[in-house]
């Protein structure tokens, strides 16, 4: 039941990352920067530090006394994976949702799965899996393969992004996607998904401050013989910290350059609407990782918690994509094209959670 419950709190994590982006296209008459910042803040300064307050007490301490080369190590990877999620933002501009989404969480998944391993090779900790492992066993090398269907269905995700740009018009590719870039957009996704997978390191960098508050739960609870549901909620807080300043700096910079520090007082926009949505966008966005914690908390930091989580948000999000109208258009080809690579990605995902289930 534990590993129901895991992959149930996954769903409902991916779902959320799947889903954040919608409401910031029912924003009107800002320039990206502003919105992104906007729910930003929500993400990464407003609402971390309330879901720990509400589920970690003295949690404040914890972080505290946390060892500086911890939570610097933390905040660093915070940095660089906020890079990530700037491009990611530029991905869904160029791709749209389901393809953008399908390239990028792709790589993300398959780095965020494999470089920890190769970290704990190095230098090897009680429990935590090496790469060298993951090839040597059988289960390894199960999720090793799983792995490299990830891989495969990015590639045929790509393809089907080519023959859509071979197909539609401009003015078709636009209807749904005002923005389509294809060439632009891979570059992006590629490189966003890279340091997108830093979010995983990060939580393997500040695991002390969950097992602290792990530790204070079960002090609590001495009769529980689980993992503390919330025990990842200490760790955002320093890890989103990394991402709020890398964030914050780059949508300033554009604001200036692009004269948009008007729109968050400009009367001619709906300013009410759009700051709703934009902080509707950030709390959704906040609550996958919320739930990444629950799952966690069940599964464990291994390679299946991070692929099953990519693997609902690339799911959900080209339901989204579908709902959209993204693929408006293309002919049966394309669309079979864009369906096996999203079946081919879900595929990794089983294999990589049968690997893991040997263990």
């Amino acid at each position: 039941m534990q590993a129901v419950f895991g992959i149930i709190f996954h769903f409902i994590g991916g779902f959320a990352s799947g889903s954040f982006y919608v409401p910031y296209k029912k924003v009107k008459g800002w320039a990206w920067e502003t919105y992104w910042l906007v729910g930003g803040l929500f993400s990464w300064l407003i609402v971390p530090p309330i879901a720990a307050w509400l589920t970690i007490p003295n949690f404040a301490d914890i972080i505290a006394q946390t060892p500086a080369s911890t939570f610097w190590w933390t905040y660093f990877w915070g940095v660089l994976w906020g890079i990530g999620g700037l491009m990611y933002g530029l991905g869904m501009r160029y791709l749209g949702m389901s393809l953008g989404n399908s390239v990028l969480l792709g790589f993300t998944a398959a780095f965020g799965a494999l470089v920890p391993s190769i970290y704990y090779n190095f230098h090897p900790q009680p429990g935590k899996t090496t790469f060298n492992e993951l090839l040597t066993t059988s289960w390894g090398q199960v999720v090793l393969v799983g792995v490299t269907l990830c891989l495969i269905g990015i590639y045929v995700c790509g393809r089907a992004g080519v023959l859509k740009e071979k197909e539609l018009s401009e003015e078709k590719k636009k209807e749904s996607i005002k923005e389509f870039n294809l060439v632009k957009g891979l570059i992006v996704c590629i490189i966003s998904g890279i340091l997108s997978a830093c979010f995983n390191y990060g939580i393997e960098a500040g695991s002390s401050m969950a097992d602290a508050a792990d530790q204070m739960w079960k002090s609590a609870h001495p009769l529980e013989t689980v993992n503390f549901l919330y025990r990842n909620n200490v760790i955002y807080i320093v890890l989103l910290w990394g991402g709020l300043s890398t964030n914050f700096i780059w949508c300033i910079i554009l604001n200036a350059r692009n004269k948009t520090f008007g729109d968050y007082t400009n009367k001619k926009t709906p300013l009410t609407q759009n700051y709703l949505f934009a902080a509707m966008a950030g709390v959704i966005w906040f609550l996958q990782f919320f739930f990444y914690g629950m799952g966690e908390s069940k599964l464990g930091n291994g390679a299946s918690s991070w692929i099953l989580h990519m693997a609902f948000i690339i799911l959900v999000a080209n339901m989204w994509g579908i709902l959209l109208k993204e693929w408006k258009g293309v002919s049966n080809k394309t669309g079979m094209t864009i369906a096996s690579g999203i079946f081919i990605i879900l595929l990794s995902v089983l294999v990589v959670g049968y690997g893991n289930s040997l263990q």
